[in-house]
């Protein structure tokens, strides 16, 4: 086992690992690299850690990976940026603060007429729609809307929402082969007026983000930061 890797690692720290063999040589362009079960012994992990790790590698397109042929280090990869769904709570936790939820609202829900484009579900798709706030000592860090197919992912309606957030269990087990996402500055209403502690009208940073398999929509998300909000991204 790779002395940068400790025993019951999470899939990050494998796609960094995988990453550095790649970036220096171990494993060259083209090269067929070790399957599932062998990296999931090397790193002692469970194969769905290290199946999320290759495929945020094949997302990028620093691998590709084909049934029955296994996955192999990309010849050309791409230069692009690649967008990573973060677990809120991971987020707020990497800056040494402590991380809390509330579940405002969960229930079902008919999608409202002006997401019709952005998330692309039949009028008799069930969906889950929740509202939850993040903390971040004890502090509003993020306010989400949140709507979810439970065509694609009918365990969801059965999750503890109060016990693990729709964010972390979603990016859990929700896998998904495509994406978009948008940024948008939005003036606060009442009700985000309240949340944030800030005069009605003021300036919110927001994003919104659409996911799915295959041709099955996943969830749509809105998120809506603190005021002072800055996002940063690496390419």
């Amino acid at each position: 086992m790779s002395d940068t890797i400790k025993e019951g690692t999470s899939w990050t720290l494998i796609k960094e690992e995988v990453l550095r063999r790649i970036n220096e040589r171990i494993w060259q362009p083209g090269d067929t690299i070790p399957n599932e079960s062998e990296l999931a012994e090397e790193f002692h992990c469970a194969r769905t850690t290290v199946n999320r790790a290759l495929r945020e590698l094949a997302n990028s397109g620093i691998v590709t990976r084909k049934r029955k042929a296994g996955t192999r280090v990309a010849i050309n990869p791409p230069h692009k940026a690649v967008l990573t769904i973060p677990i809120i709570r991971e987020e707020v936790e990497a800056k040494g603060a402590t991380y809390r939820q509330t579940l405002l609202i969960r229930e079902n829900r008919s999608l409202p007429a002006f997401l019709g484009g952005a998330f692309r579900v039949s009028e008799d798709t069930p969906l889950l729609y929740t509202e939850t706030v993040h903390f971040s000592d004890n502090q509003p860090f993020i306010y989400e809307e949140r709507y979810t197919s439970l065509l694609a992912v009918p365990e969801f309606e059965t999750v503890d929402l109060e016990r693990l957030t729709a964010n972390e269990w979603l990016v859990q087990n929700a896998p998904y082969t495509g994406g978009d996402a948008s940024f948008f500055a939005v003036s606060a209403d009442s009700r985000l007026a309240r949340a944030f502690d800030i005069p009605i009208g003021g300036a919110l940073f927001a994003t919104e983000r659409s996911t799915w398999f295959a041709e099955r929509p996943i969830t749509h998300v809105r998120l809506i930061y603190h005021p002072g909000y800055r996002m940063r991204t690496s390419f």
